[in-house]
């Protein structure tokens, strides 16, 4: 089975649109995502044209603001005051990576806690651990919503998360406990990958290294989630040899059309909940 992230996607911004509507009718009302972008990195500018795009497709009030590489610290930051306080605004996202010279964390944490899209803020993190209501990460959240396509009760499987960074492999890790997983986290460092992975029924890679888990790593009928963008010489692929895995797996997501579709839909359905909440 190919988890078909474009196809859910789809469908997750289809029933979005209907939920806009809703709101709008109940509370005259939409929400409201702006989106700070500072450079002019090129992987960015794509993910953040293609998040005003579907934003407006739902029906979704959508901003871009746009500084130079150079911009100032404060200035960044005293946007997100100001967009903090805009009772129009549910959403605020700062797109990442930042200019070495402006401090992520000191942004992250500007962002009030309602507002915060992307479920960075350490007040959604620690909600998040703790088992109560927060804004999840857009892309474990994708992740997890693919997961279910294949595999409805994740009850007691034996999930191996590859990766520990704080954009999927933490967050990740608590939604799959959630789910009552048992859970292993290992990374690049970890002594036998390979035996990890065997274990397995459930493989999320999030690691960044192409083609690391190959069919040998993957044990029959296990259900393989690919969160790997890796630029190479034959084009983007994941941190899955897709070839070699999807001959075993019961389920695999393809990059691209993965999970990549996954993160804008869950943005925006993250700030539909956002707004629901501030009103």
């Amino acid at each position: 089975m190919i988890i078909d992230g474009k196809k859910t996607a789809a469908e997750l911004r289809e029933e979005l649109k209907k939920k806009v509507a809703e709101l709008r009718s109940t509370h005259n009302a939409v929400p409201g995502l702006t989106v700070i972008l500072v450079g002019e990195d090129p992987a960015s500018k794509i993910y953040v044209k293609n998040k005003e795009k579907f934003a407006k497709e739902i029906g979704m009030n959508s901003e871009v603001i746009r500084y130079p590489a150079d911009t100032e610290e404060k200035v960044v930051l005293n946007k997100i005051k100001e967009l903090n306080e805009d009772k129009k605004i549910s959403g605020i996202l700062v797109q990442l990576p930042l200019p070495k010279h402006i401090d992520k964390k000191k942004v992250i944490e500007t962002i009030l806690p309602g507002k915060d899209v992307d479920g960075f803020h350490p007040m959604n993190v620690g909600n998040l651990s703790s088992g109560y209501d927060s804004s999840i990460p857009c892309t474990p959240l994708g992740c997890s919503l693919l997961l279910k396509k294949a595999e409805k009760n994740l009850s007691g499987k034996h999930a191996v998360v590859i990766g520990r960074s704080n954009l999927n492999g933490k967050p990740m890790t608590q939604l799959l406990l959630k789910e009552n997983c048992t859970v292993t986290v290992t990374h690049s460092k970890t002594k036998d990958l390979k035996a990890e992975c065997l274990r397995a029924d459930i493989i999320i890679a999030a690691v960044g290294i192409p083609k690391l888990v190959k069919g040998d790593w993957v044990k029959k009928d296990a259900i393989v989630i690919d969160v790997g963008i890796n630029k190479t010489d034959s084009g983007i692929v994941g941190d899955v040899d897709f070839d070699q895995v999807s001959k075993v797996a019961k389920a695999i997501t393809p990059v691209p059309g993965g999970v990549g579709p996954m993160t804008i839909a869950c943005l925006l359905s993250n700030t539909v909940e956002c707004f629901k909440k501030l009103n």
